[in-house]
């Protein structure tokens, strides 16, 4: 049984973009942690109209579709490369996402089934929540797979891969301040073997 009027664990997951970061926090998540997952509650928050008013005033009409919804890989195509739209499209999304998160992460931590708490946010460094990390787990994965999973789901070229994470605090740097590190270029299994491991040393360190 895990004590309710202890606070649990949190345990942040760093890496590059498609490094595999959720697909660590879904094995995670299997062996009993609760996860925040920043991307799916940026997805519902584009739904939102005041969001998207913001968005239309910033960057007007086009990034939108005929349903008028947010078309967020043509709004990624306007802004990376822009330090000032991406300044614009940051201030928007990043306070209400991080609110977000930290509603879920106060709702996870008074759960009894949950035995720690997993951040998933891709900006994670760079949003300033380090602070917020009891763990943190560097998912490392090779840059030429990286750029085929980038191709493979349609999302941008090698090349827009690494204007992406110019804007991003260098993964060597993130790797270096992990407390533990994942391998992430070979099979599932072999990801999961190294997840298994690491919760066991982590819950048994509480």
């Amino acid at each position: 049984m895990v004590d309710m009027a202890k606070p649990k664990v949190v345990i942040g997951i760093l890496g590059g973009i498609c490094s595999g970061k959720s697909t660590v926090a879904g094995l995670f998540e299997r062996l009993g942690c609760g996860v925040v997952d920043a991307d799916a509650i940026a997805h519902e928050l584009l739904e939102d109209s005041d969001i998207k008013k913001e968005i239309r005033k910033a960057f007007g009409g086009e990034v939108f579709d005929e349903a008028g919804r947010v078309d967020t890989e043509g709004l990624a195509q306007e802004v990376f490369g822009d330090k000032e739209a991406v300044a614009r499209i940051n201030g928007i999304i990043h306070p209400p996402v991080l609110a977000g998160c930290a509603e879920l992460m106060a709702e996870l931590n008074k759960r009894s089934d949950i035995k720690a708490i997993v951040l998933d946010i891709p900006l994670l460094a760079e949003a300033g929540w380090l602070r917020q990390c009891d763990k943190l787990i560097f998912v490392d994965c090779e840059d030429r797979k990286r750029a085929d999973r980038a191709a493979e789901k349609g999302r941008f070229s090698k090349k827009q891969l690494k204007k992406r994470e110019n804007f991003q605090i260098f993964l060597d740097k993130k790797k270096k301040i992990a407390d533990y590190i994942v391998d992430n270029n070979s099979g599932l299994s072999a990801t999961a073997e190294q997840v298994d491991r690491i919760f066991t040393i982590i819950i048994d360190k509480k």
